[in-house]
């Protein structure tokens, strides 16, 4: 029995790791650990963890490493605290191999952590960039630390090698959100309407804005410009889902919080969870914001989506996205654009079998070879 650890701290990645999580449940080779951190345990988040109690997926271990606030001295608190809290855990706990995801800033102190410990760790959504965003680093750093690599295109894999991880080591599984969209039964679009609370007889759109963490610029700024294309485009109800505990996202926020207060388009949510999150982006007129799922959820779905600003510059563009400039008469060209595509599914994140993949690969690694953690730099 091989003992898997998977750690989780937002709600979007545990959404993304739904699939492969039940899949190792269900393995007689393998024990799943899955280590709930982050914004799962906040009440200003939308305390999510619930989410994944209703799932019925089992939790290891619970691990708080918030700070009270988002600047930049409190998100390096965060990174310390993920480094204290899950070396505490790791020293206990030796798992065979560890899954981590993306290229939350967190993650890369967990990853420090494991790799004090000798744990070798699997990466997932290695390979992508994000120009706009401190995220790309962190996502490049994990790449480093990590022994095994699952991408989501060949383009990824790729980039991978680039940074000098060997060929036998990287393997493109597709997206888990394509798997999820596969194989989750998703709501009609009334029940969705109805649960939310979005008008039956309005079109609607979802939005979502995270602060551009390498931009000098206030994330006020932004969130403002989108309450002015709101303001204007009322034609449409604007479902907003909160930013995330990047610096900045406080900010954005309140500042959505305060639109919705005065206006009747629109709503704020802390998080609608993996099947609600999926079904709105189904329903949708188009997605507004710069968030990854714009740019790999929507597109699976046939979604277009408006992408905003630079945090996504450098992902692959489906022809279904709209990449605009961050002020309201971009915006709103770019609403007029979108309202011309199209909704037809891209097919280039795989074949929605990703947990499978993973699995597979992560038996074979660890029945089959000694597992050497001092890795040879890959010279292309």
């Amino acid at each position: 029995m091989f003992k898997i650890a998977v750690v989780t701290t937002t709600r979007a990645e545990f959404g993304l790791l739904y699939p492969f999580l039940k899949r190792v449940l269900k393995d007689d080779e393998l024990e799943l650990e899955l280590l709930v951190s982050g914004t799962h345990l906040s009440h200003q988040h939308g305390f999510t963890i619930n989410e994944i109690v209703n799932a019925k997926i089992p939790i290891s271990c619970e691990i708080p490493i918030l700070s009270d606030g988002n600047t930049p001295y409190d998100i390096s608190r965060v990174m310390a605290n993920a480094i204290n809290g899950f070396a505490d855990y790791f020293r206990v706990s030796k798992p065979d191999i560890l899954l981590v995801s993306g290229d939350r800033t967190e993650m890369l102190g967990v990853a420090c952590a494991a790799l004090n410990e000798h744990i070798p760790i699997a990466h997932y959504s290695g390979g992508e960039v994000t120009m706009g965003a401190v995220d790309d680093c962190i996502r490049h750093s994990l790449t480093k630390m990590s022994y095994l690599h699952f991408t989501t295109t060949d383009i990824y894999s790729k980039r991978v090698i680039q940074l000098g991880e060997s060929p036998n080591r990287v393997f493109n599984v597709g997206a888990l959100g394509r798997e999820n969209i596969r194989r989750e039964k998703l709501l009609e679009e009334n029940e969705l309407r109805q649960d939310v609370g979005i008008p039956l007889d309005t079109k609607y759109v979802v939005v979502t804005l995270h602060p551009v963490t390498l931009d000098n610029q206030e994330a006020t700024g932004p969130a403002l410009e989108l309450c002015r294309v709101m303001e204007e485009k009322k034609e449409y109800y604007y479902l907003i889902t909160k930013a995330n505990a990047d610096v900045g996202g406080n900010s954005i926020n309140n500042i959505f919080a305060d639109y919705v207060a005065s206006h009747d388009n629109a709503t704020l949510v802390d998080s609608l969870g993996m099947l609600r999150y999926l079904s709105a982006l189904k329903y949708a007129e188009f997605v507004l914001g710069n968030s990854s799922s714009g740019m790999v959820e929507a597109p699976i779905l046939g979604t277009p989506t408006i992408n905003i600003g630079d945090r996504q510059k450098g992902r692959i563009v489906a022809e279904t996205i709209v990449n605009c400039a961050m002020n309201k008469e971009s915006i709103i060209e770019a609403i007029d654009k979108a309202q011309l595509i199209p909704h037809i599914d891209t097919n280039i994140y795989g074949d929605g079998d990703t947990s499978k993949k993973m699995v597979q690969i992560l038996k074979e690694v660890l029945k089959g070879e000694n597992i050497n953690l001092k890795k040879e730099f890959y010279d292309t």
